[in-house]
């Protein structure tokens, strides 16, 4: 069992700091556990770790169970978690990666979430570059023609994304998938990749790349983008870009709350 590390950062915080370790000792694989166990892992003794326990259970943050005399997490917890969550709205957590990877790229950088068959444009920040791409915030386009649309596709429950593949796919240029099967293959590279690239799929001379970004349940709420025109964002340039748009993705969805 892993050893947690309790540094003092600040005089006057190691009893804060070893109540933290506490609380994040308990996981989805060990959601109770004993006594003993704890003391390990915070590396306490016990007679310290149990009284750490007991006001943490004064205030609802733990839970004994007296049946076996092990510890949970209480349901002071479950209302924090709830309060940090409608407190962590997308647009506002992801704004500054928006502008940051704009920034880092010199490329528009846009948010964007499933709605019915399209994608909608929830934020926008425009790139360095005099000649870009303007999508505009409310703008919505055909999904299976979007890097963005690819990405919340591939990561539909199985039986939702049979049925959208059950509706004809509109070719949007010569460039589009618009056979089934051939887009299921697209779709299960995106799932083996964790991101997706669309080159001239929506519209000629556009090009783009996105990967996704999941909240706390590890469910796709929306992709993050860099999108341009495809004679800067050339095949060379479109892998260069993978690193930064699944790192800024990833940030937002540990603001979210989601663990690897």
């Amino acid at each position: 069992m892993l050893k947690m590390q309790v540094n003092e950062p600040y005089p006057g915080t190691q009893a804060v700091m070893r109540a933290i370790a506490l609380l994040k000792a308990f996981t989805d694989e060990q959601p109770q556990l004993g006594l003993a166990e704890l003391a390990k892992i915070v590396g306490l003794n016990k007679t310290t770790t149990y009284r750490l326990l007991t006001a943490l259970e004064n205030q609802g943050l733990i839970a004994r169970n007296p049946a076996n005399d092990t510890y949970r997490l209480g349901p002071e917890v479950i209302a924090l978690g709830g309060r940090a969550l409608r407190a962590s709205d997308l647009r506002a957590v992801s704004r500054g990666e928006l502008e940051g990877l704009a920034r880092a790229t010199g490329e528009t950088a846009t948010l964007e979430a499933l709605l019915g068959s399209d994608v909608l444009v929830l934020d926008e920040v425009s790139g360095a570059y005099l000649v870009g791409a303007t999508h505009y915030i409310g703008a919505r386009w055909p999904a299976h023609a979007t890097s963005t649309g690819k990405v919340l596709l591939a990561f539909l429950p199985e039986a939702e994304l049979a049925a959208r593949l059950q509706q004809p796919l509109a070719q949007m240029t010569p460039q589009t998938i618009t056979a089934p099967e051939a887009f299921s293959q697209a779709l299960a590279q995106v799932r083996e990749q964790d991101y997706a690239i669309a080159i001239e799929e929506l519209e000629i001379g556009f090009s783009a790349i996105a990967a996704p970004v999941r909240n706390h349940d590890g469910q796709m709420i929306a992709a993050l983008s860099l999108n341009g025109p495809s004679a800067r964002l050339t095949s060379q340039r479109l892998a260069e870009l993978v690193a930064p748009v699944t790192a800024a993705a990833e940030r937002i969805s540990a603001q979210l709350g989601y663990r690897t």
